[in-house]
């Protein structure tokens, strides 16, 4: 399975990809953006649980951001949504620093959004964002989510509490 962008694919992750995974997934910069479960500072144990227990999904519902050369750049996926929330998920993505301010998240989220909605048959995906993390909101704003709200301190990360931005597209 791939899903081809400008620029390079998304593809399921792979255990050789545990090296560059541990090397650019260990930024506090990064991880200030993400729920708790990503670690930090992130290891390459870390980093081969991750990959153990993704390739262990059916379907698959984790991938990995890969730029044209081979590049591990990042990784992106969803939680599906259960009982009521059916047919919903929620999608969640990080792109390792070095990549950060060329667009390369954009066109991933544009080709992948395509992708969720049709091979896990969705009407809604969603995102939260924490209101520091304006450069999210642009990206999730371009590929054509809307803002439908403001959670008013529903995060803690890093001791701060902090709104989150509830996004959403819909089909």
């Amino acid at each position: 399975m791939r899903i081809d962008f400008p620029g390079g694919y998304v593809r399921p992750w792979l255990p050789s990809d545990v090296s560059a995974l541990a090397r650019l997934a260990d930024n506090r910069a990064i991880w200030r953006n993400l729920r708790d479960a990503f670690p930090n500072p992130y290891a390459k144990k870390d980093a081969r649980a991750w990959v153990r227990a993704v390739t262990r999904q059916i379907p698959c519902q984790h991938f990995a951001i890969v730029l044209e050369g081979g590049a591990l750049a990042g990784g992106i996926g969803i939680i599906p949504g259960s009982d009521v929330h059916a047919g919903t998920a929620e999608i969640g993505y990080w792109l390792g620093e070095p990549f950060w301010g060329r667009g390369i998240m954009t066109a991933v989220l544009a080709a992948f959004t395509g992708f969720a909605f049709k091979e896990f048959r969705l009407r809604r995906l969603s995102a939260y964002v924490l209101e520091w993390n304006p450069a999210s909101m642009r990206v999730l704003e371009k590929c054509g989510y809307a803002a439908e709200g403001i959670l008013r301190k529903s995060a803690l990360k890093d001791g701060t509490v902090a709104d989150e931005i509830l996004y959403a597209r819909v089909v």
